[in-house]
C-alpha cells in the first residue's frame, strides 16, 4: 500500500500537534517514525490509518493504483499499539476465533498456530484478562503481525516485551514484512526500529 500524506495538520482545541506535514511511504517501504515523549506520533500513526482525520490537509491510501475509499481503509490495515484494547472477558481461543474471522489471518493460520507462535499455546482456555502485560503484548503483536493486510503498523512494539520478548518479536516481524509498507512510532528504540531504512521525524508544534 501507498500513502500519501498532503499539507498534513492536526490540532485538539488550541494545541497544534503537527503542522503542514508532507510524506509518501511508498509500497514496501519501512518507516520509523521517530520523536520525543508526547511530540505527536501516536496521533500521526493513527491519522495514516485512518481512524484519526486531519484537521488541514489529506491522507490517500493507494493499493495496486487505486484509491481505498476512506471507510474502507481499515480493512487494508494491521496495528498493534499500548492504547488499543485486547478481548478481555473472551478466552484466548475465542479471542483468536474472532480476530480471525474479522480480519483473516496470513496462509489462514489455525486458532491453535497462532497461540503457538505467540507463545501462548497453555493458554487457550484462560481469559486474556488474566495475561500478563508481556503476554498481552506478545498477543496484540501476532494479532497485528499475522494479519493479512497490506499495511502495518506498530506503536513502540517492545513496550512490556523483556529481552526474551523483544528477540522473539524480530524474528516474528522479519518473517512477515515481505510485500508489505510497515510504519513504525517509537521513541528512538534500535529493537523497535531495526527493520526500517527511512525516518519521518515528528515535533510537537508550538
Amino acid at each position: 500500500m501507498r500513502i500519501v500524506l498532503q499539507q498534513v495538520s492536526k490540532t485538539f482545541g488550541r494545541e497544534t500537534v503537527f503542522t503542514g506535514l508532507d510524506h509518501v511511504f511508498e509500497v514496501g517501504s519501512r518507516t520509523a517514525i521517530l520523536g520525543p515523549n508526547g511530540s505527536g506520533k501516536s496521533t500521526l500513526l493513527q491519522v495514516i490509518a485512518g481512524s484519526s482525520i486531519p484537521t488541514k490537509g489529506a491522507v490517500r491510501h493507494i493499493l495496486k493504483g487505486v484509491e481505498v475509499d476512506p471507510e474502507d481503509v481499515y480493512r487494508h490495515i494491521s496495528i498493534a499499539a499500548p492504547y488499543l484494547s485486547l478481548y478481555e472477558d473472551l478466552s484466548l481461543r475465542e479471542a483468536i476465533g474472532i480476530h480471525g474471522r474479522f480480519k483473516p489471518f496470513r496462509d489462514k493460520v489455525p486458532v491453535e498456530e497462532v497461540a503457538r507462535i505467540a507463545l501462548l499455546e497453555d493458554q487457550l482456555e484462560k481469559p486474556v484478562r488474566n495475561f500478563s502485560s508481556g503476554m498481552k503484548q506478545r498477543l496484540k503483536l501476532v494479532f497485528a503481525i499475522l494479519t493479512d493486510t497490506p499495511l502495518l503498523l506498530l506503536d513502540e512494539p517492545a513496550s512490556n516485551l523483556d529481552s526474551h520478548g523483544i528477540a522473539w518479536f524480530k524474528t516474528l516481524l522479519q518473517q512477515h514484512m515481505e510485500g508489505r509498507t510497515l510504519v513504525v512510532a517509537s521513541n528512538r528504540q534500535e529493537d523497535e526500529t531495526f527493520a526500517c531504512d527511512s525516518i519521518v521525524e515528528v515535533t510537537r508544534s508550538r
